[in-house]
């Protein structure tokens, strides 16, 4: 089985949303590849890569950065709509981190780069604002050879 993870930005502009959607749906919408797909079910580029590749027919393992990671949504749409995606997971990881913070979030990232063969990042290349943002997980993956797709759309920047 192949292994795709995703790490992403929670925001991404409209003018930038068509071109993410069908860089994702070309990585995981291969014929006759057996598909894992591992995300942290963020809002934004996480949520997209996911619903995606259950569409696609991937399997999804879900990486739960924490204890209290439900507390970190903002909105009730988007939770449901992270309990709904974690629900069709086929298998969930649960780190060890109770609260959700950013090395908590670091750790996921980490855990997707190390447990996948290629990593698409919805990434518009910039720093990371904070530990563990996609700038950082593009860094380690790239520290450990796992090659990464970055996705996005030339000329657009992340609000």
């Amino acid at each position: 089985m192949y292994r795709i993870g995703v790490t992403g930005h929670r925001s991404i502009p409209a003018e930038a949303e068509a071109h993410v959607l069908a860089g994702i749906r070309a990585a995981l919408c291969g014929p006759d590849r057996a598909v894992q797909a591992l995300s942290s079910l963020a809002v934004g580029a996480d949520q997209l890569f996911a619903d995606l590749a259950l569409t696609c027919g991937a399997e999804l393992t879900a990486v739960i950065p924490s204890g209290d990671y439900e507390a970190c949504f903002d909105n009730a749409a988007d939770l449901a709509r992270y309990r709904t995606l974690k629900a069709r997971a086929a298998r969930e990881v649960r780190l060890d981190f109770p609260h959700s913070t950013d090395e908590a979030y670091y750790a996921a990232g980490a855990y997707i780069a190390d447990h996948c063969d290629r990593l698409l990042a919805v990434w518009d290349g910039l720093p990371a604002r904070g530990l563990g943002g996609t700038g950082d997980i593009v860094t380690y993956a790239r520290t450990l050879g796992r090659p990464v797709t970055v996705i996005w759309r030339d000329g657009v920047l992340r609000g």
